[in-house]
Order: C-alpha cells, then sequence, then structure tokens
C-alpha cells in the first residue's frame, strides 16, 4: 500500500496530550510513539521552533494543540455548490466532536466539483481533487482526517487521495436534499428534471408548469434525493465501511446529519491513537460489498468508475467482470427513483443502509468479519438494524429485481466493455436490433436531433461517439442521448442509445454507456456508420455490431485520431495519462505502485 508514513513515527493507542501527561512541551505522548505530526512540533530544532511560533500566531495555546493528534478536516463548501451549502456548519461539528475527544482540528478547503455548474464535466477534474487531497495530507503535520463531500465526484475522490496517503481518516457524506413538490406530485430532482423537460418538449405542459417545477426541484441542501451518483456513492463510501452508521442517508438538514458529523470528530482522534489507517478498512472483502451494495440499491452507473479507480489507489485490482458476477446474484432490494418509486428521504425512515445491509447479510452477500471505522466487524455495526418499510426496502423472497441493477456488455462494439442499468430501462428494449443514427459529437447532436431527414424512429439505435474519457474530454453525462420532439409527441419515451460517454445517475432509459475503448483512441465505436445495424441482447451480455471483418477493416485502415485540444495545465497533464473506462478513468502514474517521499518536517 503506498502512502507517505510508512517510514515515519507513527501515533501510539491511547496516547495522551504532552501537557496532561508530563511529556516536554511539544514532544510526543509519554512512553509511546510520536504522533506523525510530532515531526512538524516535537523535535529541538529550528523548524519545529517556527512551527510552534505561527502555531501561536494562528491564536493557540500550546495547550490546544501540543502533543494532541491534529486532524484535517477537508472540506468541498463553496458558494456555487447548493449540494454542499451546509457544510461549513457541519465542519464546525466536526471540530466539535474532535475538540472533545482531545484531538485538534484544522479546516483545509479543497476543490468543491459542483456537478450543477462545472463545465465540461466536474469528472474531468476528480483526479485533481484526488491529487489535492492526497498531496494536502501528505506535506501537512496531519495525524488523521475527517472528509467532508457527497457531490457526485467529490466522494471518489476524496477517497482516492486518502486511500493514496493511508492515515486514519472518516468519510462524512453531505447528504441528501429534502424530497421536492409540484401540484400535490412528489418530485426528485434530476430524474423528474429529465421527465419533465421532454414532457415540455412534446408539447404537454408549458412554460408556467416548467416555472414552478424550478421552484419545486430542489428545495433544501444536499445531493439529489434520488439513487443518484451521489447517493450511490454515499452508500458505497458506508459500504466500505469508512463513514460513521447510518450516514448514507441522513437527509442534509436533519439534526441528524449535525449529530453525524460530530461523532465523526470524536470517533477520528480514535482511530489515531489506535493507528488505524483507512488501508486497515478498504480490501477486497469490502470493495465487493460496496459493489453488491451498489446493485442492491440499483444504484449509478458511475459508481462502476469510481469504484474501480478507489480500490485501485487501494492496490486493490476491481474491474467490470466483478460487477458483473456480483451482479448475477445479489438482487435489487431498494425500491427507489430512477429504478424505483421512492426517495433517499423514505430510504431513511425505512432503516437507511443498515437495513439494506442487513437483509444482505441475511442472504450470505456480505463479508461481515471486516472492521468498519466505528465498529470491530462489520457483522457487529449491523447488528439489530431493522427495517421498517417492505415496500422501500424489500425483503429478500420479494425484490425489485432478481438480480443486480447493473449489467456488464461485450462484443466486437465494445471488447473491454460497457455497462447498462437495465433496471431503469423499457424491458422490450434489452432485446433489440436497430439501425444505426451517428453523432461525431454531442452539438452536432443537439442541433440535428430533431431534423426528420435522418429518418429517426423508435427502432432506430442512437449512437453518440468523441464523448469519452479523452474525446469529452472528461467523459461527460450525455449517454441520455434526447429522444427526438416528433417522437415524443407520438408517446416514444425510450429508445436504445449508445455511446462512450457517462450518464447521470438520475437519468433513466436503455442506454449503452462507457463503451471502451473509446472512440477517441480508435475503439471500434469510431468505425460505426449510419445505416449498420446493432444487436443489445442484454440476457446475453453482448452488444454486437453486425458487420463483417473485412469491413471493419477496410473502415479502420483510414481512421485517425483526433487532434488534442490541450497545450497546457492540468488538460495536458490529464490528456497525457487518462485511463480508460474499463479501469476507472484514473491518471496511470497515481493508480499503480510508486515511491512516495516523505514529507518536509524539519
Amino acid at each position: 500500500m503506498r502512502n507517505a508514513t510508512d517510514a515515519e513515527p507513527g501515533p501510539e493507542s491511547g496516547a495522551e496530550s504532552g501537557a496532561e501527561s508530563g511529556a516536554e512541551p511539544g514532544g510526543p505522548p509519554a512512553g509511546g510513539r510520536a504522533l506523525r505530526s510530532h515531526q512538524w512540533y516535537g523535535t529541538d530544532g529550528l523548524r519545529s521552533f517556527s512551527h510552534r511560533a505561527r502555531t501561536r500566531q494562528l491564536g493557540y495555546l500550546p495547550e490546544e494543540h501540543l502533543g494532541k493528534p491534529v486532524i484535517a478536516i477537508l472540506n468541498t463548501w463553496s458558494d456555487i455548490n447548493p449540494c454542499h451549502q451546509h457544510l461549513r456548519e457541519r465542519a464546525e461539528a466536526v471540530k466539535r466532536g474532535v475538540w472533545q475527544a482531545g484531538g485538534f482540528p484544522l479546516e483545509f478547503p479543497v476543490a468543491t466539483l459542483s456537478e450543477t455548474f462545472q463545465k465540461p464535466t466536474p469528472m474531468l477534474y476528480r483526479n485533481l481533487l484526488a491529487m489535492e487531497t492526497e498531496e494536502l495530507l501528505r506535506s501537512y503535520p496531519v495525524d488523521g482526517a475527517v472528509l467532508l463531500g457527497g457531490c457526485d465526484k467529490t466522494t471518489p475522490a476524496l477517497l482516492m487521495g486518502a486511500a493514496s496517503v493511508d492515515l486514519p481518516t472518516v468519510f462524512v457524506p453531505a447528504g441528501p436534499m429534502l424530497r421536492g413538490h409540484w401540484r400535490g406530485e412528489t418530485l426528485g430532482s434530476g430524474t423528474d428534471m429529465w421527465k419533465y423537460w421532454d414532457e415540455k418538449r412534446a408539447g404537454r405542459i408549458g412554460d408556467r408548469e416548467l416555472a414552478e417545477l424550478e421552484g419545486g426541484l430542489a428545495r433544501s441542501p444536499g445531493t439529489c434525493m434520488t439513487m443518484g451518483t451521489a447517493s450511490t456513492m454515499a452508500s458505497a463510501a458506508e459500504a466500505l465501511g469508512v463513514t460513521m452508521p447510518g450516514a448514507a442517508a441522513v437527509p442534509a438538514v436533519d439534526s441528524g446529519h449535525s449529530r453525524l458529523a460530530a461523532a465523526a470528530g470524536l470517533r477520528i482522534v480514535e482511530l489515531v491513537h489506535d493507528d488505524a489507517r483507512l488501508s486497515r478498512f478498504l480490501t477486497r472483502a469490502s470493495y465487493e460489498d460496496a459493489i453488491a451494495t451498489v446493485l442492491a440499491l440499483g444504484g449509478s452507473t458511475n459508481a462502476v468508475i469510481h469504484l474501480t479507480a478507489m480500490a485501485g489507489r487501494s492496490q486493490i485490482a476491481v474491474g467490470l467482470d466483478d460487477f458483473d458476477r456480483i451482479a448475477r446474484r445479489v438482487p435489487v432490494l431498494a425500491d427507489i427513483r430512477p429504478g424505483g418509486r421512492y426517495l433517499m428521504e423514505d430510504f431513511h425512515y425505512a432503516g437507511g443502509l443498515s437495513g439494506l445491509l442487513a437483509r444482505l447479510a441475511e442472504a450470505g452477500h456480505l463479508h461481515l468479519e471486516r472492521p468498519t471505522v466505528a465498529h470491530a466487524t462489520l457483522a457487529e455495526q449491523l447488528a439489530g438494524a431493522l427495517v421498517h418499510d417492505d415496500e422501500v426496502i424489500r425483503p429478500l423472497e420479494n425484490p425489485v429485481a432478481e438480480q443486480g441493477g447493473l449489467a456488464v456488455l461485450r462484443g466486437n462494439l465494445a471488447p473491454d466493455g460497457a455497462v447498462i442499468k437495465h433496471i431503469s430501462a423499457e424491458p422490450h428494449l434489452l432485446t433489440h436490433t436497430g439501425p444505426a443514427v451517428v453523432f461525431d459529437d454531442y452539438r452536432t447532436m443537439q442541433a440535428t436531433i430533431n431534423d426528420p431527414a435522418l429518418g429517426i424512429t423508435e427502432d432506430s439505435v442512437l449512437v453518440l461517439r468523441g464523448s469519452g474519457p479523452l474525446g469529452g474530454p472528461g467523459m461527460p453525462e450525455y449517454g441520455m442521448l434526447p429522444i427526438p420532439d416528433y417522437l415524443l409527441k407520438q408517446g416514444v419515451t425510450d429508445m436504445v442509445r449508445l455511446s462512450d460517454a457517462r450518464m447521470s445517475g438520475t437519468s433513466y432509459g436503455a442506454c449503452v454507456l462507457h463503451i471502451a475503448p473509446e472512440s477517441h483512441v480508435g475503439g471500434p465505436l469510431a468505425l460505426v456508420e449510419t445505416g449498420d445495424l446493432i444487436t443489445l441482447d442484454v440476457p446475453t451480455r453482448t452488444l454486437r455490431l453486425d458487420v463483417d471483418e473485412e469491413e471493419l477493416e477496410r473502415r479502420r485502415s483510414t481512421w485517425r485520431p483526433p487532434p488534442r485540444r490541450y497545450g497546457r495545465g492540468f488538460g495536458a497533464l490529464y490528456e497525457e495519462h487518462i485511463t480508460q473506462a474499463d479501469t476507472g478513468c484514473d491518471f496511470a502514474f497515481l493508480s499503480r505502485e510508486g515511491d512516495v517521499p516523505e514529507p518536509y518536517a524539519g
């Protein structure tokens, strides 16, 4: 496991502050191994003298910090991220817990990655936040960390960076927003945005209704309250065992969320004293349980990419075959939009993730002897967990679906794999052959999708390329291609759509995503022409371009790679090192074993 601390003195279990134990001011806890932060504060050299003086400059007494675990609170709050609007206050709650437990909290602002505003896509910058997290934790006098995130890419980014450093860590999800309302209907942000936008395009609602919907879709701070990427990844983090129990579903504005943050502050100090590093909890067993959880939730397809990348930072090989294998045995138990009927607030009241995990455990789908940050074993954490509503969290004998909500596809169009969230598609489209209508980029598709001259029918297969990790750039959430207006007006609500892009976790439909290799690097998607027949067969997990190999080879010989977009900056670094969707879209130099220098402390 790569980290910045293997060669450093680590914290001692049960260590006390120097002021209370009789140790030298600024020194290590008496009778114990020094904290990591001791390298900055506790030596007799000029640098420690300077660090102690500058900490006094911050207004702290020596008794407040010397010899105590230093806890970094990484906060993704910003004025442009409504999902994290409340995290300023939650950071204060974490600090309260850290102080109470005898630690010294320090808050660090990090990149916010606002899903609703950042262009071309926050996915372009996920690895930037992961790098910032890694380097910040490595380079400052930090003994442990509490990570505050939740908006889609922030959860994997923070955990990827923390895993690379391997300090004691607790993650606090931002929590879902309150359910939406409009004219007596319950709304789910994201999912109902797509639904009612199509209703407007079809002429079934007007500007007045749309204006009312704008005010009803998102009513409070917090992430999307459907089982979008945010709630999927928060649930994955809880299943991994790196959050406090129940963290994934507590609504952002519930007082329980503030208590959760304070509990994380209390617990991280104990984890530092126990030298319980993140690698203790991020194991193959925990990643398999996180995959099982995502599948049982009918979760976002984005989790495939994120969990693969997170596991890579833990030096654990996780890939599409793991998702497919687990999907074939784990049922969908959560009846949550977009694949079901309910919202995260309902899920919370029904028993939350603990209730769902208890049912998965009952069926033998989890590794119960592994530890979590809060308990010695997952079995201990789930003891007494109950489900209060069998409609929201289904019993094992009455699942939403017999198999997990994602399917992995392979074939000559996706030799390295593709994914589909088939639980949210029209069943009749799961076995389908139709003629391709090809779009080379998203803007062209937007400008021409409604042109009758394209001859698009409900049997057509809409194909978008140039939208993968390199082509996007950043693999934007373009995968839910719009259905032409004239078909919507005829009552067509779903079509087979293919791309090397991603799709919002709040989206739905027969959308095949993450086709790898992407078209931008010469994957077979680059060779498809309008009129080619394409066969989707989810039961057999195949995706096939019905064109003979000789013709494909002729097309391949004339294909030329598109030019790079970036000549400088992070974009140039991204283009040089990004990997494909099937391996997590991480940077190659971060996802492999490598030498890491010790921090500068003297």
